[in-house]
């Protein structure tokens, strides 16, 4: 016997996944858990069992329900499985899926079409970050076609807008969680010597651990296959994760996808900054939209690591174009008069397309589903 649970099928951004009404999954945490490891597939490397695509970017699920903050008007839960893992990480953000949550919730009834554009406040319960969405909605349904283009999608799609309200200490005490813009670390560790390296510990919508790629001995120019097969980089990476956490105050991080790793090198293609980001233990094939304006708030900090490594435009609103290994990341920024190290908005543009809906199946043994569990 199986359990047939509604099911969205979404791309948001250069994400995708499942993405699930909060109604029609288990309420208890452990039995949702055991319920979205099944609709994936984890753990097995190639999830091929479930729905997930065998990488960490296509291991990601939506929950989205109608909230009840005064001012929002949805709730997402934003959960990161792997491939090769049992676990289910409610604790991190994703910006990508984010671009999916408004779509969906028009498709599923929980939000009315306002006009031509449709424009929503929501509450991303993973940090308690809001942010303004906007999506096409000409004719009075969501519109996936357009002409908007994203590095790491193929072809164009209509726009989502998103405009984030106040990321700044995501999951970390603050913007900058060691209290210095800039940190000294020597890491050591079986199986390879010790090296010293300056970092910036950051977290705007995303913790990031930030440093030259010419301090672990790289260009940060390297393909994704390149670094994903350097095993002696990615245990010094590992490393420093599980070292500089600490200083972060988020703890034994072993089981968990952030700190992200990201090596940043100078622009090479017109942009602002040109980074390789692990999540956490998988080069990226782009970055991540959270990871991006996590950056680019970096770059703006006077004696971070990307100062005199970044080439950034002049003016109170910057646009920093972030370079990653399939094309570029834009980010508009918004800083303070009176402190141009303040950033006071991020603003950034995605796409998102219902890819199926239906029902995916989970076996009953799982969750035999609402009216049996109750």
């Amino acid at each position: 016997m199986q359990t047939a649970i509604p099911c969205y099928f979404m791309r948001g951004g250069t994400s995708r996944g499942p993405f699930f009404l909060a109604s029609d999954l288990p309420t208890d945490t452990a039995t949702r858990d055991r319920v979205l490891l099944a609709v994936m597939g984890s753990p097995d490397r190639r999830q091929i069992d479930g729905l997930g695509g065998a990488h960490p970017l296509t291991s990601k699920v939506g929950i989205v329900s109608t909230s009840q903050t005064p001012g929002v008007a949805l709730d997402f839960l934003f959960a990161q499985l792997q491939p090769e893992k049992d676990t289910v990480d409610t604790t991190p953000n994703c910006g990508n899926m984010l671009a999916a949550v408004l779509p969906f919730a028009i498709e599923r009834g929980l939000v009315a079409v306002q006009g031509d554009t449709t424009t929503a406040r929501v509450l991303t319960r993973n940090t308690d970050m809001q942010c303004d969405i906007t999506v096409v909605t000409r004719g009075g349904q969501v519109n996936y076609t357009g002409d908007a283009r994203i590095d790491g999608v193929p072809g164009t799609a209509a726009p989502v807008t998103i405009n984030f309200l106040d990321t700044a200490g995501s999951i970390c005490a603050g913007l900058l969680p060691t209290g210095q813009v800039r940190d000294r670390i020597t890491v050591a560790s079986d199986g390879f010597e010790a090296f010293t390296l300056d970092v910036t510990c950051i977290d705007n919508g995303m913790p990031l651990v930030l440093f030259k790629a010419s301090d672990v001995g790289r260009t940060g120019y390297e393909s994704v296959a390149e670094l994903n097969a350097d095993d002696d980089l990615k245990r010094r990476l590992e490393a420093l994760r599980l070292q500089i956490s600490l200083k972060m105050g988020l703890g034994d991080v072993s089981q968990k996808n952030y700190p992200k790793m990201t090596l940043i090198a100078p622009p090479r293609a017109g942009g602002s900054l040109c980074t390789r980001s692990f999540i956490p233990h998988v080069c990226h094939d782009a970055i991540g939209v959270l990871a991006a304006v996590t950056v680019g708030t970096a770059c703006v900090l006077k004696t971070s690591v990307c100062d005199g490594v970044a080439v950034m435009p002049s003016g109170s609103e910057p646009t920093v174009s972030v370079e990653h290994p399939t094309g570029e990341f834009s980010v508009a920024l918004g800083l303070d008069a009176q402190d141009a190290q303040k950033v006071t908005k991020a603003a950034l543009l995605r796409t998102a397309r219902l890819v199926m809906r239906g029902e995916v199946m989970v076996p009953a043994a799982v969750w035999p589903g609402p009216i049996h569990a109750a």
